[in-house]
């Protein structure tokens, strides 16, 4: 007999758990959701027993802001520029007679020092000696020359006078002319002579100030003519640093546009500073000149600024010298600026504007005249009165109508300035305090009202056995 492909025997367990998987979903599904169901109603019994917390409305419509106080005082401007080193004197050291290098010194190298008159290098001597003997000897010449023709002059006027003529003799009969060419002859060979010492003097090369050297290029052994570059050495005495000063920084050092010091007292002092090795280096120096012209391409004038024997007494305290070709920071000092406003940096806004609020709250924006701004600090010539309040805090243009409690930027737990209430918050409070205090009902878990536990049951207090009787007639009677 033919079977349904499909027939399962009620008996087995397989069809047991295919006909009770349906309803065992939907119990799991109904315990689910009747737990849900109560613990959305448990929150919503908790929920109504508490009061609404009460909207608490802002009293004080005032903002508070961050101010200082202006004061007046004597300031000097400064200007924080900065340039680089270099020698007040550098030349190429060059030769006036040619021959051949035969003697260098040892500072003759890179770095070498020197001092004024010191041998350097020194050219073959031999031809420079042999033009001075021949010099010498022409000299030797000459000089008989001018014996012998004085000697023949005199011997032409004894003749003269012999003759028994008469009268002077002729210039010529005397031999004078002879005898101021000879004379002539004698200067020249003189001449000859100096000319050959100092060609021999100047086959010594030696040095032409207080210096160093940058460069060396010759050597012993080497043929030089004159002209021929030696050696590149710079002075010791003074060194220069340039400084371009914009319109701004002449105005705050106030030198003229063409000048140069006489009296080096009297020059603007500049202090120099740079790191060397870690450490931070200060050198004092001096304007002593201006270029007189603008750079027509950064627009601005070049102030000469001298330290005087850098290497030396013009060195840092501990002795640091100050090199050529070093980038230096410069502060020049400036004018002195008697009875001047000063203000916090951050209370200068854009446009030069200050913020400035009087003593109760209220703001306003004011133009001043700057003088000179740095990180710190503004300095103004007009726009704001000494110990008036500027509000350093950031703030719109627009926010100015509103009244400002002002704290002290230094401290801001001190309050400068307390504004004055408005009529409506002061109404406000007045509504407020006039309202009884309504103590609020306490609620248990489900929003029902606790009793009141402030009473104790008067039996709680008694003593078992203790009656109404007083203590003169105690319970049971007694004698």
């Amino acid at each position: 007999m033919s079977q349904n492909k499909n027939y399962i025997p009620q008996n087995s367990v397989a069809a047991q758990d295919a006909v009770g998987s349906p309803t065992r979903k939907l119990v799991v599904v109904g315990v689910i959701f009747a737990i849900i169901l109560f613990a959305g109603l448990l929150l919503f019994l908790m929920a109504a027993g508490k009061s609404p917390p009460e909207a608490k409305k802002r009293r004080d419509p005032s903002l508070a802001i961050m101010a200082q106080q202006a004061y007046s005082d004597t300031v000097v401007l400064d200007a924080l520029v900065q340039g680089q080193s270099r020698p007040r004197t550098e030349v190429d050291l060059t030769p006036q007679v040619g021959g051949k290098v035969v003697y260098v010194s040892d500072q003759f190298v890179a770095g070498g020092q020197f001092k004024t008159g010191d041998i350097l290098l020194k050219i073959e001597e031999a031809d420079f000696q042999v033009a001075v003997l021949r010099a010498q000897a022409g000299i030797a010449r000459a000089e008989q020359l001018v014996i012998r023709e004085k000697a023949e002059g005199e011997i032409a006027r004894q003749d003269w006078a012999d003759l028994g003529r008469g009268g002077e003799p002729s210039p010529l009969t005397l031999r004078k002319p002879q005898l101021a060419e000879a004379e002539a002859n004698l200067l020249s060979a003189q001449a000859d002579l100096n000319n050959a010492k100092l060609q021999l003097s100047r086959a010594t090369i030696r040095a032409p100030f207080n210096g160093r050297i940058r460069e060396r290029f010759a050597d012993v052994g080497q043929f030089v003519g004159p002209g021929t570059r030696l050696a590149r050495v710079f002075s010791t005495e003074a060194v220069e640093i340039p400084l371009s000063l914009n319109d701004a920084d002449l105005t705050r050092v106030d030198i003229p546009l063409s000048m140069a010091v006489t009296d080096r007292s009297k020059a603007t002092d500049v202090i120099l500073s740079a790191v060397i090795a870690g450490k931070k280096q200060i050198w004092n120096g001096k304007i002593v000149r201006t270029d007189g012209t603008f750079d027509p391409q950064t627009r601005t004038l070049s102030a000469i600024v001298e330290v005087l024997d850098p290497y030396g007494k013009g060195a840092s305290e501990d002795g640091t010298p100050l090199p050529p070709g070093l980038f230096v920071d410069a502060d020049i000092i400036g004018r002195t600026l008697e009875s001047a406003i000063v203000i916090p940096r951050d209370a200068l806004r854009p446009e030069d504007k200050v913020y400035v609020v009087d003593d109760k709250g209220k703001a306003e924006s004011r133009d001043a005249v700057v003088y000179d701004t740095n990180a710190q600090r503004a300095v103004l010539k007009s726009g704001v009165e000494p110990g008036e309040y500027v509000i350093v805090s950031p703030l719109e243009k627009s926010q100015l109508t509103l009244s400002f409690k002002v704290l002290d930027a230094n401290d801001p737990t001190v309050v400068l300035i307390e504004p004055p209430k408005p009529d409506w918050v002061k109404k406000a409070e007045a509504e407020e305090a006039a309202k009884p205090d309504d103590k609020e009902e306490k609620r248990g878990l489900f929003g029902r009202k606790k009793k009141d536990d402030t009473k104790v049951d008067e039996k709680s207090d008694k003593k078992p056995g203790e009656g109404t009787a007083t203590s003169d007639n105690p319970p049971g009677g007694g004698n």
